[in-house]
């Protein structure tokens, strides 16, 4: 991966970490949560099963994988 890539994903990476909550493995429960209404909306990042992801595509809710990359002062 080109480094001007990796500076851009270490930035958004970055951006990701200090605005949104890092929910862990129960990223799809919480995505489905706020999609149906049961919790507020706010930026959300963790990880997911490929079933998970399935079952969000399914109910429409719109996610998007980024590329983790190493921190910038790592």
């Amino acid at each position: 991966m080109p480094d001007a890539m990796i500076a851009l994903l270490q930035k958004i990476r970055h951006t990701v970490e200090e605005h949104c909550d890092d929910v862990g493995d129960r990223f799809a429960s919480e995505a489905l949560d706020m999609h149906r209404g049961k919790s507020e909306a706010r930026g959300i990042y963790g990880s997911m099963t490929p079933q998970e992801q399935a079952e969000l595509d399914e109910e429409g809710v719109d996610v998007h994988a980024i590329p983790w990359v190493r921190r910038a002062d790592s």
